[in-house]
């Protein structure tokens, strides 16, 4: 017989278990849920991924589709991510009120603005998030007044994007402030912003990785990055990258249909 999970703090959304694993130094993998998709993004999250990211900035999913499918991956252990499309007060607010158990944020580089986008994040007496008991971001009426922020503002994770030589330059000030988890550089923007488009093998590219790293390790915060695939792991892994991302749904159908078309025709003309 199957159970239903104790109504816990330790269930209900924002789920603290990724952060803790985070800041413990553990390594953790992930997905991009990029489809839009609630069956696309519970396969993900039943396939055991560590976390995944519900893709609001390039993904085919917008702000009403978020609910349910943080309720789709929610339903299983991994944790549920939401990238917001841009770091606005609002924004954050909503994909936190709507139950997300932590927040990707991209294109920021200054520390002024990471702080200020930590403040959204958090409850007073810490940040400015506003209140409202009722959300699914704060267990729907499970806290009080007195309790909600105690229990709520530990247990978002929050992670930022490095996506510019200026942003690589202020990382070590960045992972410095509580609420700034992880370091995520994307690849494909950073190379771009650094005028070195794509080519991830350039030695000006591999130091920014480095400083990356150094600044989140320095500060016992975690370094992250997107890859192409699960085989590039290990050379990231001995770079020192712990939360790791390693595709999305929209890279696998897509290379999954290439791949049984290919076999398909080349079966056909032999």
């Amino acid at each position: 017989m199957t159970t239903t999970p104790a109504d816990t703090a330790a269930n209900r959304p924002p789920r603290a278990n990724l952060r803790h694993r985070i800041l413990a130094g553990e390594s953790t993998i992930g997905a991009w849920a990029s489809l839009g998709s609630l069956a696309s993004s519970e396969l993900l999250a039943r396939a055991g991924f560590d976390w995944l990211v519900i893709d609001l900035e390039h993904g085919v999913a917008t702000e009403a589709d978020m609910y349910a499918q943080l309720l789709a991956v929610q339903g299983t252990p991994t944790t549920a991510l939401v990238r917001v499309q841009s770091a606005e007060r609002m924004r954050v607010g909503r994909a936190l009120d709507t139950g997300a158990d932590g927040l990707m944020i991209p294109r920021l580089e200054t520390v002024a603005d990471v702080a200020e986008t930590v403040s959204w994040m958090r409850y007073p007496p810490t940040g400015i998030r506003g209140l409202a008991l009722t959300t699914r971001g704060a267990g729907m009426g499970a806290y009080t007044h007195a309790t909600v922020a105690a229990e709520i503002n530990p247990r978002i994770t929050g992670v930022f994007q490095i996506e510019s030589p200026l942003a690589v330059a202020n990382a070590a000030a960045m992972a410095a402030i509580d609420g700034v988890d992880v370091l995520f550089i994307g690849p494909a923007d950073l190379s771009h912003a650094m005028g070195i488009p794509g080519r991830f093998e350039e030695p000006a590219f591999i130091a920014a990785l480095d400083a990356v790293v150094a600044a989140a390790r320095a500060h016992g915060k975690a370094p992250g990055i997107l890859l192409k695939d699960g085989a590039t792991v290990p050379e990231y892994r001995d770079r020192g990258f712990t939360f790791i991302g390693v595709g999305s749904d929209a890279g696998w159908v897509t290379a999954g249909a290439k791949a049984q078309l290919a076999a398909a025709k080349a079966a056909m003309a032999g």
